[in-house]
């Protein structure tokens, strides 16, 4: 039998697969809300057969967004937005749904990446950003203000409060963004956090705030919602966040009852020197689960059916993860089953597309 068609548990939630469709931003939102266009995004990836679809970063407050069109649950206008949209796929998709949550930090207030992708001035429609230090991204960007101890309750509580809002909506898993340089990812890298307080310096200062996030969260969502972690394993830059600081975090994320661990990399810095190559990342997610005892997902350019399945089986992961990929295609998955000789769900008005040669790989998920 397929280890990737296998049933896997992340905390008490029970997946009928291994795939899990990765978080992508979209900034397609209107002041936060959701819109037609993620009703029909969301809507087809629903119909893609993987066990999970987690919903792109979604920001917890609207200075946390990465550009104005960002998807934000913050009041009571997104999560009504977003609500509409889960109750329509719902009606025709089993599929198991989380979310992002997330903040930007000094990488907010930018455009669109089809728009430039540049930070964006107050005048522009942006805003003054924030981060652990005043350390600008990049030259061309206007430094962000070092968030004060205000800030940094703000931001737990708009945390907690977004993944209550989740909850509410009846999401069943919630992953805390802490990768792709954005802001629990700046505390964690000495790269972006100088501060001088207990948030700064050492490896266990700044790891601090993530953690007490990554707590605040746990405690104020009920044990029946798993929640993980999305992390950039590395920096890709010397001197910076690293696998071994990676492993030490990860370690103190499952005492604290993180249900996963997901392993991206990169993001931080232009100076980041990175070899894409197939499945370049696997690496950093089986090194930090040989260290740990709770499910990684890995995820970069895993694009191939058999080399999902042989990363599994050899113990490299738990779970693989896809992004581009399945945007690329979004019946991945039936043709994964198909190839590895397993069976995937899909609505039934779909059963009778399959070609002549691979009848038997798909069955209604009434």
């Amino acid at each position: 039998m397929s280890h990737l068609f296998s049933n896997a548990c992340l905390g008490e939630l029970t997946l009928n697969n291994r795939i899990v469709i990765a978080p992508m931003c979209q900034y397609s939102a209107d002041a936060g809300k959701a819109t037609a266009w993620h009703r029909i995004h969301l809507g087809q990836l629903a119909f893609s057969g993987a066990g999970l679809m987690i919903i792109e970063a979604t920001a917890v407050e609207d200075i946390g967004r990465i550009s104005p069109q960002d998807l934000g649950l913050w009041n009571d206008d997104t999560e009504a937005a977003l609500r509409t949209i889960l109750e329509d796929i719902r009606q025709y998709s089993p599929i198991r749904i989380g979310i992002q949550l997330g903040h930007a930090g000094r990488k907010a207030s930018c455009a669109a990446p089809w728009a430039g992708g540049k930070q964006l001035s107050e005048d522009a429609g942006g805003w003054q950003t924030i981060a652990p230090s005043s350390l600008a991204y990049s030259e061309e960007e206007n430094p962000p203000c070092a968030m004060s101890n205000d800030d940094l309750h703000r931001v737990k509580t708009a945390f907690v409060e977004s993944a209550q809002r989740a909850v509410r909506l009846g999401i069943e898993l919630i992953e805390i963004h802490a990768a792709h340089g954005y802001l629990l990812h700046q505390f964690l890298s000495p790269l972006s956090n100088k501060r001088t307080d207990e948030f700064g310096g050492c490896l266990e200062n700044r790891m601090r705030f993530p953690l007490e996030v990554f707590k605040a969260v746990r405690e104020a969502v009920p044990d029946t919602i798993p929640v993980g972690v999305r992390i950039s394993a590395t920096d890709w830059v010397d001197g910076g966040w690293d696998v071994t600081q990676s492993i030490a975090f990860s370690k103190q994320l499952a005492l604290l009852k993180s249900a996963y661990i997901h392993v991206s990399s990169g993001g931080l810095s232009q100076q980041q020197k990175i070899t894409i190559k197939a499945g370049y990342q696997v690496p950093f997610a089986r090194d930090i689960r040989q260290q740990i005892n709770i499910p990684v997902i890995a995820v970069g350019l895993i694009t191939e059916p058999q080399q999902a399945e042989s990363l599994l089986q050899n113990g490299e992961a738990d779970l693989v993860a896809l992004a581009r990929g399945i945007l690329y295609d979004p019946r991945w998955p039936w043709h994964a089953a198909a190839e590895l000789q397993s069976k995937v769900q899909v609505p039934p008005q779909y059963l009778r597309s399959e070609p002549h040669g691979v009848k038997g790989t798909l069955e209604s998920n009434d």
